[in-house]
């Protein structure tokens, strides 16, 4: 096992692999819980134009029923298909995703514009984004190993609170 700041790549290799959000992941890189990107994979992107970003994105509003809420966010990660997670009460949310963006500034763009964009395609609450988290790969990585970051997104999907 080799050692190095979170996010780097170990010496002496040009790419990095990653799977898919398919499986269950770990919590760091290479698992299923980030997609992989073209920066990852050494294409065109490989030059450090686009990062992937982490999103947390909390919603609330006025009480709906669970059932509805729970196919709205099932109809959302089908729509959205790097949405690691969801959490959801009868008047709040919380969706947990990986965005690829060249900066801190486009991803948080495209995170406020994901539940107004999805709402009525995914028959979602008429919910308010009350609460936004972006950041960095590495910094995502980084608080997991210093114990204080949000739990690994495990296991992915759709869940109550």
């Amino acid at each position: 096992m080799t050692q190095g700041r979170p996010g780097a790549l170990p010496r002496g290799t040009a790419q990095r692999t990653l799977t898919s959000v398919q499986g269950t992941g770990g919590g760091h890189a290479g698992s299923a819980e980030e997609p992989a990107t073209a920066a990852d994979a050494g294409g065109p992107a490989a030059d450090g134009a686009h990062r992937l970003w982490h999103v947390t994105l909390s919603v609330a509003g006025p009480e709906a029923p669970l059932k509805e809420i729970r196919r709205g966010l099932e109809r959302l990660a089908h729509d959205h298909p790097f949405l690691l997670t969801s959490r959801y009460a009868n008047d709040h949310a919380e969706i947990r995703y990986w965005e690829e963006a060249r900066d801190l500034h486009d991803a948080a763009a495209v995170a406020l514009r994901l539940w107004g964009e999805h709402r009525a395609s995914a028959q979602l609450p008429p919910w308010e984004i009350v609460g936004l988290e972006v950041i960095a790969r590495e910094t995502y990585h980084q608080r997991i190993a210093d114990g204080y970051g949000p739990a690994p997104a495990v296991p992915v999907g759709v869940h109550p609170f």
